[in-house]
């Protein structure tokens, strides 16, 4: 019986130097495959020996497909920014997904070197590749005639002790918020999402108390300091239902004021994601096991919080100090 054949491997390495005859190969011919542009790129003006000259500062990406070379990136780290140069995807290797684990592996870089953010250069002249970053979660920050800079915050972690090292973290985040703002919180039950609003409204100075609004699907907490309300959604009968969960998100008008308070959504993800391009992802992850506070999350275990900063509002932002 003939055994089915293996997928192919995409793999993504970072490389140096060594690796500059490849990169430049595979920038030649992703760059000539693309059409014609007024001004012309500059790739194919890379030689050997100025892409070895890249790789020796902060290095590159190599993608191969079954040990087949098809894709390559530049670095280029300039303080808090990790920039993605000369993005290049063999001609015979796209659509099968080589840029977008080329992006994935620079995420990965900036996370382990403790970059804050990511940029690259862009045309406008190449929808379907703008497209494609943004898709990735890039925005765009800035745009000098046909050449776009995207750019997108990396994620962060924060680690919390305990439910009050929880409410703490929600209250120090508070402090790089404001009217708009929307946050969308994901967990399992007890993970902390209700504690880290506790938080949240305590930085914002809100009405309280903060509990889980899973009876009333939402709450408005005014502000008691002249600043932007909390909204407080539970999203968690909304996503039972197949395909009700958007109609009923609805339901609530959140729209009608995003723009004037910090509307915080928990079990968002999935259905929160469309009412706003900026927003907040925070996942909270924990032990299993221990004693539940009184809003019903674990009391004493640790947890592990990932901040995902999606949007041009926060790229620049604070906001990754306030979560380390």
């Amino acid at each position: 019986m003939t055994q089915p054949e293996a997928a192919p491997t995409l793999q993504v390495s970072e490389v140096g130097e060594e690796a500059a005859e490849v990169v430049t190969a595979l920038i030649h011919a992703g760059f000539s495959h693309r059409p014609a542009l007024d001004p012309p790129a500059t790739a194919l003006d890379e030689t050997t020996a100025t892409v070895a000259a890249a790789l020796r500062g902060a290095g590159g990406l190599l993608a191969t497909r079954d040990g087949e070379p098809v894709g390559a990136l530049l670095l280029d780290h300039d303080g808090d920014w990790l920039t993605l140069r000369r993005v290049s995807v063999a001609p015979q290797a796209q659509r099968l997904g080589v840029a977008s684990a080329l992006a994935a592996a620079a995420e990965e870089v900036a996370e382990r070197r403790r970059v804050p953010r990511l940029r690259l250069a862009a045309r406008v002249e190449l929808p379907a590749t703008v497209a494609l970053w943004v898709r990735l979660g890039y925005r765009e920050i800035d745009r000098h005639g046909p050449l776009l800079t995207l750019a997108k915050e990396t994620p962060v972690r924060g680690v919390a002790e305990d439910a009050d090292a929880t409410r703490e973290l929600g209250r120090r985040l508070a402090g790089g918020l404001r009217a708009g703002d929307l946050l969308i919180l994901t967990g399992d039950l007890g993970a902390g999402k209700t504690t880290l609003t506790q938080g949240l409204g305590a930085g914002l100075g809100v009405r309280g108390p903060v509990t889980s609004p899973t009876f009333v699907l939402s709450r408005v907490h005014p502000s008691e300091v002249g600043g932007p309300p909390l909204v407080h959604v539970d999203a968690y009968r909304l996503g039972l239902g197949a395909g009700a969960g958007a109609l009923e998100l609805d339901d609530l008008d959140l729209d009608l004021s995003l723009d004037t308070a910090v509307t915080v959504v928990e079990w968002g993800e999935g259905l929160a994601e469309r009412l706003a391009d900026d927003r907040l992802h925070l996942s909270i992850r924990r032990a299993t096991g221990g004693a539940t506070d009184g809003a019903g999350d674990e009391a004493t275990e640790q947890r592990t919080v990932t901040l995902t900063a999606v949007g041009a509002r926060w790229v620049g932002s604070d906001i990754h100090r306030l979560v380390t």
